[in-house]
């Protein structure tokens, strides 16, 4: 029985379709759209892909999907047109920002639903340094995504080992 929802929810994801490519654009979209890649992560890492292709390509989408962000939100025009972030969470980002650091923030984002894909685009309104944008956010993306795959690598192996 939890088999089959394990299987039917592991095969009928978008993403999953794909592969590799399919884990690339979950990572990108993920960064200002919350769409979770854990579920991708374990259906490949089910599907004995490599955990370092995983964790490689995981890591180059969200970073990538990072800097669309920090664009969308430089480029004012964009931001208005793709407008679909509810103020409030705009306005709770800028808070916390300015009360914690940007830089931190911009580490710790990865981790916060919601709010987490708000920051990277409140970083690029408020013309955050690119450079301290760029520390900050690979780092934590790259944290993120080490934990994710090294976390679902296990537990997958766990879940195959208590199954029938």
């Amino acid at each position: 029985m939890l088999g089959d929802v394990i299987n039917s929810i592991l095969h009928d994801t978008l993403f999953i379709k794909y592969g590799l490519i399919g884990l690339f654009f979950n990572g990108m979209f993920s960064s200002f759209i919350p769409i979770p890649t854990e579920v991708t992560i374990s259906a490949l890492l089910l599907a004995r892909v490599n955990p370092w292709h995983v964790f490689l390509v995981l890591t180059i989408g969200s970073i990538i999907g990072g800097y669309i962000a920090y664009y969308i939100g430089y480029n004012g025009r964009l931001l208005r047109k793709l407008r679909k972030t509810p103020q409030k969470y705009e306005q709770k980002s800028v808070s916390i920002m300015t009360k914690y650091g940007w830089a931190t923030i911009v580490f710790f984002s990865p981790w916060i639903p919601i709010l987490g894909d708000v920051v990277s685009i409140v970083a690029g309104t408020k013309r955050y340094d690119v450079i301290k944008y760029t520390i900050a956010m690979t780092t934590g993306k790259t944290v993120k995504a080490a934990a994710l795959v090294f976390l679902s690598f296990h537990f997958i192996h766990w879940l195959v080992s208590i199954l029938p």
